[in-house]
């Protein structure tokens, strides 16, 4: 079967029309094999065009499109469960399972999630984003089918890259000794373990795959479970390696599960008859290893680095992706750019990412320190302990993480890292609201889960400078762990130092001086307290705006003082309850300064999850915007500006 590119017949040629007739998988099913190219063809076509508008990961849904195709196929989704692991992957799955009209809300307000999520169809089992989580969840899916007397189907598809994270092989490791009916996809698209081998390989595929092979290899087994112990283990390894030898698959055969492949999963000739045996198995866990190419069929994308990963919105045509009128650095940059000024006077310092090099900005820093870097994939536990293991022996790690990502790793924080009170520095990129990838990946509670651990220091930086000075401050602690949290985006505007200058630890600044309000701020709401305070005076009310810096150690001098010459304090934190705001609150009430009539009020993230939109959208909605604080200080003082101007 021939599979055409993009390259070679443009989208918009390829008419999505089949795409009309078969709105569901059942719809689906109900064609001949023979129309099953086309349909993938549309589904390439469909998904390239919704993306070039919304933005999202395109390379990795391009590079599934014939295997999702067959798995529906063969497949009887919903009932039988298909799980996508992590979700960037799903939007060929999406298309094809009745949300294809929705497909340009993909990531806006009110729109599409960027991933799987179970309350947006019942064909998306199980919600994801983060990695490695499809065997785990697969296998309770298939244990709690057993245990009710099912008979369906469970498919986890993962990605070679998430397969590089422990949980995946945790799972894989219960679900071998558990021998329950699972199916486990590779979507082998970046290190290609075991490369096909064309023709050869497929048929290989197609036979091991087949009840006869697995009915003589069942025979051979009996026969050998007469046979002395030592002679039936050596029959039996001899069989598996042997079959190792010729797939690659001996590791995940020592797992348990039963391997296949590899086969090429852009063929539907080699896709469907191996999904059909799999299918109609009645053996335990089966891994079959699919091979696929990020950003296949789309040109531009097969040609770039990164295979189109992520986007922003793009030119169908030409690829190239829409640039937005920056007015000041990312904050990503500004931390990478910094790093490496620490690093050109600190040989000391190194840098660890978990397969985020270009989201942390450590790729910027590994070009000029290639030695001193390091990527050790999805592992975020690992990441945390190796850095701490770096720690012991004199140097300067920087563990680079999203926050959201680090809450996977936090009994290595705890254990490994604060208890022995071990200098890791943590940086932590996409803190507070992220945008479109919604909550999965909103930075919303660390300082809650880092601020209860003793000696842990936590800054969080009001602009793009500040962060410039906390990489510094960071660089130069060597008394216990310290994090540092910033936003994902563009800075404000500021003036940047030329290099960070450390900052005493546990000590704010008063940004604006005022009499009556005072706004204590932590991280970049700064910006949206500042101009709350211009609309307060407006309004006859002297604000006084304060960034704290310090989550932790607090800066007890000037907090107390805010308390004592003001009528009203509020804190304003891009995080949860239980962060900042408390850590404020409580050291008031423990001074007793709860008690002599000062309004006080923490303006936290709303406890619940607050889904994906622009970040100003989302920001508006928790009412940490500047209109969301004048709000909150009207609701203290007075229910309207011509009262509160009466007032003052």
């Amino acid at each position: 079967m021939v599979t055409r590119t993009i390259s070679e017949s443009p989208a918009l040629a390829v008419t999505p029309s089949i795409l009309d007739r078969i709105p569901t998988p059942e719809e689906l099913r109900r064609l001949p094999e023979s129309d099953l190219q086309a349909v993938a063809d549309a589904v390439r076509a469909d998904m390239i065009d919704s993306v070039s508008v919304t933005g999202g990961h395109l390379g990795a849904g391009l590079g599934v499109v014939e295997l999702t195709v067959a798995l529906h196929y063969v497949f009887d989704t919903p009932r039988d469960r298909l799980i996508w692991d992590v979700g960037h992957q799903a939007y060929p799955h999406k298309i094809l399972t009745g949300r294809r009209d929705r497909m340009r809300t993909l990531r806006q307000g009110g729109g599409l999630s960027g991933f799987t999520k179970r309350s947006e169809s019942e064909y998306d089992p199980f919600g994801a984003a983060h990695s490695s989580t499809s065997i785990s969840a697969g296998l309770g899916m298939a244990v709690a089918r057993d245990l009710q007397g099912g008979t369906n189907n469970v498919v986890a598809v993962i990605g070679d890259g998430a397969m590089s994270a422990g949980m995946a092989y945790e799972a894989m490791n219960n679900a071998g000794a558990a021998n329950s009916r699972l199916i486990v996809v590779l979507n082998d698209n970046d290190m290609s373990i075991a490369p096909p081998t064309g023709a050869m390989s497929a048929y290989l595929a197609r036979l091991v795959s087949g009840k006869t092979y697995r009915s003589l290899r069942e025979i051979g087994r009996q026969l050998a479970n007469h046979l002395p112990k030592f002679f039936h283990d050596k029959a039996v390894k001899a069989e598996e390696y042997a079959r190792g030898f010729v797939t690659g698959g001996t590791l995940f055969e020592e797992l348990g599960f039963y391997y296949v492949g590899p086969i090429d999963g852009h063929n539907l000739d080699h896709l469907l008859p191996v999904l059909k045996n799999v299918r109609d198995s009645e053996t335990g866990p089966i891994l079959v290893h699919v091979v696929t190419q990020k950003g296949k069929g789309y040109a531009p994308a097969e040609a770039a680095a990164d295979k189109y990963h992520g986007v922003v919105p793009f030119d169908v045509v030409t690829g190239t992706q829409a640039k937005a009128k920056a007015n000041a650095p990312a904050y990503t940059k500004v931390f990478a750019e910094s790093l490496a000024k620490e690093a050109r006077e600190d040989e000391r310092i190194v840098a660890i990412t978990a397969a985020m090099p270009s989201g942390t900005g450590l790729d910027l820093f590994g070009k000029e320190f290639p030695t001193r870097t390091f990527d050790v994939g999805i592992a975020e536990q690992h990441a945390v302990t190796f850095a701490a293991g770096l720690a012991t022996e004199g140097l300067k790690p920087f563990c680079a993480i999203y926050s959201t990502f680090l809450q996977r790793a936090y009994d290595q924080v705890v254990h490994d890292v604060s208890i022995q009170k071990l200098p890791v520095r943590f940086a932590l990129d996409r803190a507070g609201l992220v945008g479109a990838d919604g909550p999965t990946h909103a930075g919303s509670f660390d300082i809650s889960y880092l601020g209860c651990l003793p000696d842990m220091v936590i800054m969080a930086a009001g602009d793009e400078a500040d962060l410039v000075h906390m990489v510094a401050t960071a660089a130069a602690y060597d008394e216990g762990p310290i994090a540092f949290r910033f936003p994902r985006g563009e800075g404000v505007g500021v003036d940047m130092p030329e290099r960070g200058i450390p900052l005493e630890i546990g000590r704010g600044r008063i940004v604006r001086e005022g009499t009556r309000v005072a706004l204590l701020s932590l991280g970049t709401r700064l910006a949206e307290a500042l101009k709350a305070a211009e609309e307060l005076e407006a309004r006859g009310l002297s604000t006084t705006v304060a960034d704290a810096r310090f989550a932790k150690p607090l800066d007890e001098e000037m907090i107390l003082r805010l308390a004592r010459d003001h009528e009203v304090l509020i804190t304003i934190e891009e995080n949860s309850v239980g962060g900042f705001g408390s850590f404020v609150l409580h050291l008031l009430a423990d001074r007793g300064m709860l008690d002599r009539g000062l309004k006080v009020r923490s303006m936290v993230l709303p406890d619940v999850y607050i889904d994906h939109d622009k970040p100003e959208r989302m920001y508006a909605r928790a009412g940490l915007d500047a209109q969301g604080i004048v709000a909150r200080v009207f609701e203290i003082l007075g229910r309207n500006a011509g009262a509160l101007k009466a007032r003052a």
